[in-house]
């Protein structure tokens, strides 16, 4: 798993977004383990109270399951209800902005296709 790390967002909420990633593209399919705290806080430098409270957010949103003595896995339908909530989170806090500068831009459809205007 790679990660670059930014100084804009805690790391917890870096590494909890890329986990995100690896479930809604597929990398982590439903029923499948996430890697242990030990090695996500050895691979990635960080400390394992970051991991666990990274993980912990997944837990809480029920994206990932603890199986007592096995490790975290990714539940059932969670990929559906990412894109679902990713989507929702989209439109309503990042699209706005991306209209309003599209518009003061006075940027157009094909434009933003990247089609030539003969």
């Amino acid at each position: 798993m790679e990660i670059n790390w930014n100084n804009k967002q805690p790391i917890y909420l870096q590494l909890r977004d890329r986990l995100v990633a690896l479930i809604m593209d597929g990398e982590l399919a439903e029923g499948d383990a996430l890697p242990s705290v030990r090695q996500i806080s050895g691979e990635q430098r960080i400390n394992p109270v970051t991991v666990s409270k990274a993980i912990q957010m997944l837990v809480d949103e029920e994206l990932v399951e603890k199986k007592r003595g096995l490790g975290m896995y990714v539940v059932s339908g969670a990929k559906d209800k990412l894109a679902t909530a990713e989507r929702d989170k989209f439109l309503r806090e990042e699209w706005p902005q991306i209209a309003e500068r599209i518009e003061r831009l006075g940027l157009e459809l094909d434009d933003l296709l990247g089609r030539d205007q003969d």
